[in-house]
């Protein structure tokens, strides 16, 4: 029973001197206080997201996954930043349309049913 006693104590101190080497060697780390609650780690720019900032993107990760809140946010901010710059494709489209063919522009003269000439100037 001694030995086992003995053999017992010197596992524990072994332990504990592992532990203090580990310790000395790898330091504590960087102690950051906690996120508060509703808010996440997860950063985008407030415009123009470039794809190294998505890259770039990390979430939190829980047991069953992602933290879904965040996933959601970024999704979001995605597809916003994506309405935005199709809808400012599309308005430059647009306008060089409009600077291409200006003839558009212009009401067409004649048709099918339109009057001669001549009978034009009668009325």
């Amino acid at each position: 029973m001694t030995l086992i006693l003995v053999y017992l104590v010197v596992l524990i101190l072994v332990a504990v001197v592992l532990f203090g080497v580990g310790s000395v060697l790898f330091g504590r780390g960087e102690v950051l206080p906690p996120l508060p609650r509703a808010t996440t780690a997860t950063a985008l720019p407030a415009s123009g997201v470039t794809g190294a900032d998505v890259e770039m993107v990390k979430f939190t990760q829980t047991l069953r996954g992602y933290k879904t809140s965040e996933v959601d946010w970024v999704l979001d901010r995605l597809g916003a930043e994506l309405d935005e710059l199709r809808g400012e494709l599309a308005a430059i489209q647009a306008t060089q349309a409009r600077v291409a063919d200006p003839a558009d522009d212009d009401p067409v003269e004649g048709g099918a049913h339109a009057l001669p000439a001549e009978d034009k100037a009668e009325s």
